[in-house]
């Protein structure tokens, strides 16, 4: 798949967001990455990841900056810098069978790191079904 083609399924994810939600994201931006940052796990960050068959976790997407939960009422009045979603394309296309898959794994990442933005933990998350 190439990387436009790529792009574009995860601009039609964020298209699938109710309007009511899509309205509430702010100073957010969403970019597509080849490859997660080497060491991601060292670094602590909690992102959206896949286990391979052969035990390795892989970062699929990454949600980096301060949940809508978690913010006081100055937030912003610093010209704060604007979070982040990183969607990884290299693990994405490696745990995907078919370019179906890819679509459907794309989706679910793309949904996965904006509930981090909203606040929504991971345990939440895979209750609703999006990890």
């Amino acid at each position: 798949m190439s990387r436009a083609q790529f792009e574009e399924i995860v601009s039609d994810a964020l298209e699938d967001i109710p309007k009511d939600l899509l309205d509430q994201i702010h100073n957010v931006a969403i970019v597509v990455e080849d490859e997660p940052p080497v060491d991601w796990q060292a670094r602590g960050w909690d992102g959206h990841e896949h286990s391979a068959a052969d035990g390795r976790s892989e970062l699929l997407g990454l949600y980096t900056g301060i949940p809508l939960t978690q913010r006081g009422d100055f937030y912003g009045f610093g010209g704060a810098t604007p979070d982040t979603i990183q969607i990884f394309a290299g693990p994405l296309s490696r745990i995907s069978r078919d370019a179906a898959d890819l679509r459907h794994q794309i989706h679910t990442t793309v949904i996965h790191e904006v509930g981090h933005y909203f606040g929504i933990d991971d345990a939440r998350l895979h209750q609703l079904g999006w990890s």
